[in-house]
């Protein structure tokens, strides 16, 4: 059987806090705020989530009410806040989330399918926004990306989230002008990506710790790295379908450099199955890749295999769990 992280999450309500593994480690959420009920979908006004998201200072927020929420606009998700969706089942559609300028935000076990319009992400995290761990979320079919980490954005986890019916999933650095890009860290683990196209991720700039993923039938490449990108690439299954290029490498400027240059991915341990071809760039400095252990010391990791696959199929995205109890006075 699976050894997976997370074993004493569901314990009690805040167990989380504090608790992702990963880049996204210190993101406490609303740990220290007040309970804030949603009992509304409507889009704002009384009991609405928008109306708890635009509540100053830290606050967990939960549902009494399970449904659609139909967002005619993003919904802006401010400093120590946490989203938990367990205990109900909550699918945002329309738009998505906004993570501006904030830190310390967890959101967890919601759904996201249908955001629609130009830049309209599932969740949008942008600019300078940090210690954030998104969980157990289910992200489906939206115009532009599933979720977006730009801008300065860094210290991110995501974790045990399905992605499907989509093509440009998640895109971490936006542009090779973007050099303060170059601080982004995130950690991508325990996650399906089931047919999603591509971008699973693609990365500018950045640090990317991806394990235990469950990557299939992708149609233009499973994993990009550009300008100055370093991704670490551990105990991950790759599984293709027709297209069999598992890592791309694409070439661009960064702004303050001469020369154009494509990233770094270093494979250790991934599973290649259905004729997947790594297709790794050698002899040009995987082997200076950074190391997840330079910034923290553990993370719950085995070997891929047939039974991790069938996991991660069920226990990605969205689940149906009961809310724990709050202990928090």
């Amino acid at each position: 059987m699976a050894s997976l992280p997370y074993a004493d999450v569901d314990t009690t309500l805040r167990a989380i806090a504090g608790n992702a593994e990963g880049f996204g480690l210190f993101a406490i959420g609303g740990l220290h705020g007040p309970l804030l009920h949603v009992t509304s979908l409507s889009d704002d006004g009384p009991g609405s989530l928008r109306e708890a998201c635009r509540r100053p200072g830290p606050g967990w927020i939960v549902f009494q009410v399970s449904g659609v929420i139909q967002l005619s606009s993003y919904l802006s998700v401010g400093s120590y806040k946490t989203v938990d969706g367990r205990g109900e089942r909550v699918k945002l559609t329309g738009k998505g989330l906004r993570l501006k300028e904030c830190e310390n935000v967890i959101i967890c076990n919601l759904e996201f399918e249908g955001g629609r319009g130009h830049d309209v992400d599932g969740i949008q995290i942008k600019p300078n926004s940090k210690n954030i761990w998104i969980d157990r979320c289910s992200f489906k079919d939206y115009d532009d990306g599933l979720i977006d980490i730009t801008r300065g954005s860094t210290d991110i986890t995501v974790s045990r989230c399905y992605f499907a019916q989509h093509d440009k999933t998640m895109l971490i650095g936006a542009d090779p002008s973007h050099v303060w890009d170059r601080c982004i860290r995130v950690t991508i683990h325990h996650c399906f990506f089931d047919g999603t196209r591509q971008r699973q991720p693609r990365l500018r700039f950045g640090k990317v710790h991806l394990y235990n993923n469950y990557t299939r039938n992708w149609d233009v490449y499973a994993v990009c790295a550009s300008v100055e990108a370093q991704i670490y690439s551990q105990c991950n299954i790759y599984e293709a379908g027709k297209k069999k290029k598992t890592f791309e490498f694409y070439t661009e400027k960064a702004a303050d450099r001469e020369e154009a240059r494509s990233g770094l991915i270093r494979s250790e341990g991934d599973l290649f199955l259905g004729g997947a071809q790594p297709c790794l760039l050698t002899g040009i400095g995987e082997e200076s890749v950074f190391h997840p252990s330079e910034y923290y010391q553990t993370w719950t990791m085995e070997v891929p295999s047939d039974s991790l696959k069938q996991v991660l199929q069920i226990c990605t995205g969205w689940q149906p769990i009961p809310r724990p109890v709050d202990h928090h006075s």
